[in-house]
């Protein structure tokens, strides 16, 4: 054989392998709770809530114990994007800098062949590293008349909605700017729903006339729980405002086209005590699955447009969300606590060929594991200090022998928005140990055991059970290897206004 030849044989052989590999679309939410996905049932179900993300779990998988690290914002992404925990990435809260000049997933991507895409919200302030075309919102974003950033520099997109224009920017670059010879990593990251949920006005009639399900516990009086849980601020009954939440007060609302007759409504018949609740209840989550509705339509444009390219064969497509979200559960609405609402996210996945359609993960799967997966989907190296596993094989349907049995967690912003203390704990898919500390806790430190086979609403912390010593006892065992695992610096043992000190 000629050297000519080979050269070319080569050549056409690292062609076909880069051809081969698939291409990755990930979309993601802000605060979108796994309880107003369809797939996920439960007492939202009947409503048809998510039909395009339903369709990615019908023919792909449904992860049924997705979980975060850290219940916030901006430190979630974090850990999207470098593959650690907050402690090991720096960002601890959400009003921490972010080190962008760090090991991320989509620079190896880069370097490794792939195009690399962020279109919309990131919530991590300064210039986007490793991709080759961002288009992203400044901070939180606007729902309506939103502004965008990329390297050239600031675009006002008067008179539009903002998850219409992150889909029309992101399907701009797929079907018009990509390189048709490289597979690409594309993601289309959405502001809603978080707060203060404004919905498109051609959504504002959606869900009227019908009566949303209540949660069991929405007069929750946390007798179960300790200091955090009696203190926090995030109830639907005392911190969801008039104003900025539910659009009843203010002129910026009261004479606002969407809003008005709302507002006229309330005037006129001023609900209190429980009533006030649950029409607040009502108020927050119509408009809530308003925006979710708009987001489920992008999803929809989405796989749309990777059909009519000829892409969906190669392509997996995943749906996640920055972590779970509270919809009147205990009385709340936001996150930040380890308790299933906020701590659990929701991740669906489709993969033609590769994930068997319709199936289900029942395994402990944490959002440190998303960067490994795009790493290992690209066949690119995956750094050895990144801290948690790819899914890929959960995906084919293969849990490997030494798939964790436990996941650890850790919330740092307090005092801050919510005033949630600060805790870690540790979760074996059963039993979850949760230690709040801080000079706001009484004694500085307080436990919290949960029994989610027998109370899967967390409603009574059983931790001075006696019966329960053992389990106390193995629990803090598992808690102290995985901090010794995860190289978490030790707890701080004072707080002052502002941050904690931290070791």
């Amino acid at each position: 054989m000629t050297r000519g030849i080979l050269t070319a044989l080569l050549v056409l052989s690292a062609g076909l392998a880069l051809a081969a590999r698939p291409n990755i679309v990930w979309i993601f939410s802000d605060d979108h709770s796994y309880q107003t996905i369809g797939a996920y049932g439960g007492r939202l179900e009947p409503l048809n809530l998510s039909p395009n993300i339903d369709r990615i779990a019908k023919e792909g998988m449904r992860f049924d114990r997705a979980y975060v690290g850290n219940s916030i914002c901006a430190p979630s992404r974090a850990t999207l994007l470098t593959g650690k925990h907050s402690h090991m990435n720096g960002k601890y809260d959400n009003r921490d800098a972010f080190n962008h000049d760090q090991q991320q997933f989509q620079k190896i991507l880069q370097k490794n062949g792939y195009q690399t895409v962020m279109v919309g919200k990131i919530h991590l302030n300064g210039k986007m590293q490793g991709f080759d075309y961002w288009e992203v919102l400044p901070g939180q974003g606007k729902y309506h008349d939103p502004d965008f950033i990329t390297e050239a520099g600031k675009t006002h997109y008067k008179g539009r909605y903002v998850t219409d224009v992150i889909t029309e920017r992101a399907l701009n670059w797929l079907e018009n700017e990509r390189d048709k010879e490289k597979p690409f990593m594309l993601m289309v990251h959405h502001k809603a729903p978080h707060r203060n949920w404004d919905p498109a006005d051609r959504h504002m009639s959606k869900f009227e006339g019908i009566e949303i399900p209540e949660p069991a516990n929405l007069f929750d009086d946390y007798s179960g729980r300790e200091t955090a849980a009696n203190l926090q601020d995030m109830s639907i009954d005392k911190t969801m405002t008039l104003k900025n939440d539910l659009k009843v007060e203010g002129d910026r609302w009261i004479n606002n086209p969407r809003y008005k007759e709302r507002a006229k409504w309330f005037a006129a018949h001023k609900p209190e005590g429980q009533e006030l609740v649950k029409w607040k209840y009502q108020t927050y989550m119509k408009d809530y699955l308003r925006t979710t509705w708009a987001v489920d339509e992008s999803v929809g444009a989405v796989l749309k447009a990777l059909e009519e390219q000829g892409l969906s064969d190669n392509t997996i497509v995943m749906y996640s969300s920055d972590q779970g979200f509270y919809m009147g559960e205990h009385g709340w609405f936001d996150k930040r606590f380890m308790y299933e609402e906020s701590f659990r996210t929701p991740l669906v996945a489709m993969w033609p060929g590769k994930i068997k359609p319709g199936s289900v993960n029942s395994d402990l799967v944490q959002n440190i594991d998303f960067a490994e997966t795009f790493l290992e989907l690209a066949d690119a190296p995956i750094p050895s200090d990144m801290q948690g596993k790819s899914l890929v094989p959960l995906m084919k349907g293969e849990t490997p022998k030494d798939w964790r049995d436990s996941l650890y967690y850790h919330y740092y912003e307090y005092p801050g928005a919510h005033s949630v203390r600060r805790h870690e704990g540790v979760f074996d898919g059963r039993w979850k140990l949760i230690k709040f500390y801080g000079v706001d806790v009484p004694g500085g430190a307080e436990w919290e055991l949960f029994d989610l086979q027998s109370d899967p609403a967390e409603m009574k912390s059983v931790y001075s059970n006696p019966e329960n010593k053992a389990q106390i006892k193995r629990l803090k065992k598992k808690l102290n290897a995985l901090k010794k695992q995860y190289q978490v610096p030790a707890v701080p043992t004072e707080q002052k206004s502002g941050k904690a000190k931290r070791k």
